[in-house]
């Protein structure tokens, strides 16, 4: 039943094979101790992703501001999985990372950018495993402003693997086993996320809620049909807390250029 994903594969020459260096450095790859880093595996930290999604990139977090020069605030932490700790600069993973670019998906598989180990393994943040990773601390205001935010390098552990639909449906009063167990991570996510689309509409920002579509495949290996995905504002709560750590990054990066004045 791949037999369409195989002729893509094949007539867009997309890379499916490592080089045995590459292999050979995933597999070596082992746990990053606590070292230095900041150590988060106590936070509730969570994934949401589609009900099909294979890795976990990236787990959020939010609770009030406790700083009374921030009323109504909200501390954001947005983390992603420290892949750079192992594909170092110009080593063989890098080079087949370069050929690939990004992974690429099909409605029934993938085709990985790193080997399994690492892009399923190591560098996914799967429930309840260590994982090294970049935090973006993020404080907004009330208003849902960035007012400061710093970067460290961490060790978390997901709490749990949550799709959009369960993230939704807690928030909305129908929580299931895993988010029962999570409610008191629920709310502040969607205060949070309340902000900032506060501060997204006082920008004028526009407003594109195009819809995403899934192809589904028969047994048969033929395209049995085209759903429209439903969207709901788990899906725009996580695109916000993006948004807004990518807002963040920019910044350091522009205060990193700037020269020093004496």
């Amino acid at each position: 039943n791949t037999s369409i994903s195989l002729i893509a594969i094949l007539d867009k020459e997309i890379p499916t094979e490592f080089s045995s260096e590459a292999i050979n450095l995933a597999d070596d790859a082992k746990a990053v101790p606590l070292g230095k880093r900041e150590d988060l595996r106590k936070l509730p930290l969570v994934t949401v992703d589609g009900v099909d999604a294979r890795d976990f990139d990236d787990a959020i977090f939010a609770e009030a501001d406790t700083d009374k020069k921030n009323p109504g605030g909200w501390h954001l932490i947005v983390c992603i999985a420290d892949v750079a700790f192992y594909v170092r600069p110009g080593d063989a993973l890098d080079q087949e990372a370069q050929k690939r670019s990004n992974s690429v998906y099909f409605p029934d598989q993938v085709v990985p950018m790193l080997p399994e180990v690492l892009s399923n393994g190591w560098c996914s943040l799967k429930p309840h495993e260590d994982r090294p990773c970049m935090a973006a601390h993020m404080w907004i205001s009330a208003e849902g402003n960035l007012v400061r935010h710093r970067f460290a390098r961490g060790l978390m552990k997901s709490h749990a693997r949550l799709t959009y639909e369960q993230l939704q449906a807690a928030h909305d009063g129908d929580p299931d086993d895993n988010t029962l167990l999570l409610n008191h991570v629920v709310s502040p996510l969607y205060g949070a996320y309340e902000a900032l689309s506060k501060a997204r509409h006082n920008r004028g920002v526009l407003e594109l809620d195009l819809p995403e579509r899934r192809v589904i495949i028969g047994e048969d290996g033929l395209v049995e049909g085209v759903e429209t995905r439903m969207r709901f504002d788990s899906h725009k709560l996580i695109e916000e807390f993006m948004i807004t750590a990518n807002v963040a990054a920019a910044e350091t990066l522009e205060k990193k250029r700037q020269p020093c004045m004496y």
